[in-house]
């Protein structure tokens, strides 16, 4: 049972320093996915401060603890999970203006990377209907991690340029 890993990436037409506040605010995050119905923050944003997001999906609820590790504005944001899973992952914007349309004046990459073990939740964390196991749970939430992941990108591009476009993304590395 070993580590996965989601990296993907996209472009926003924006600088690193229009694109960087996006990506670093969580609060925000429940209008880029169906599943994240809230986010509670115990900090100022800055390293050290910590995020319960609270996910929903089919009968069950769960709140992950999430950490800043490290910010660097507007290159990065390091996090990990403080409870019941082994998690962590990076958001990372780099300049890279020579992809710019004709009609931006400029462009970042945009990447998420998410590495983590999905066995080693903690099976108590979780309260599962009867004769559903943690691993049935896994295999069918799994495959849904990256479209999930594709669709918070897609989103927080929206916010980031003000209106809707099609996006490509690069998947990197999937699960």
């Amino acid at each position: 049972m070993g580590v996965d890993r989601i990296l993907l990436s996209t472009l926003a037409h924006r600088s690193p320093e229009e694109v960087f506040p996006h990506v670093r605010s969580f609060a925000d995050y429940p209008r880029y996915t169906d599943h994240l119905k809230e986010v509670r923050i115990n900090g100022n944003g800055d390293a050290g401060s910590v995020y319960d997001l609270t996910l929903t999906w089919w009968k069950l609820s769960y709140t992950a603890r999430s950490k800043v590790i490290d910010i660097t504005p507007p290159e990065s944001l390091e996090w990990r999970l403080v409870n019941d899973i082994d998690a962590r992952g990076e958001w990372r914007v780099e300049p890279e203006p020579e992809s710019a349309p004709a009609d931006a004046p400029t462009a970042s990459r945009i990447y998420f990377d998410a590495i983590y073990n999905p066995h080693s939740a903690n099976t108590n964390a979780i309260s599962l209907p009867r004769f559903v196991s943690l691993d049935w749970v896994i295999d069918k939430v799994e495959p849904k991690l990256l479209a999930e992941a594709e669709t918070v990108v897609e989103r927080l591009v929206t916010d980031i340029e003000g209106q809707r476009r099609d996006v490509e993304l690069t998947v990197h590395e999937m699960p």
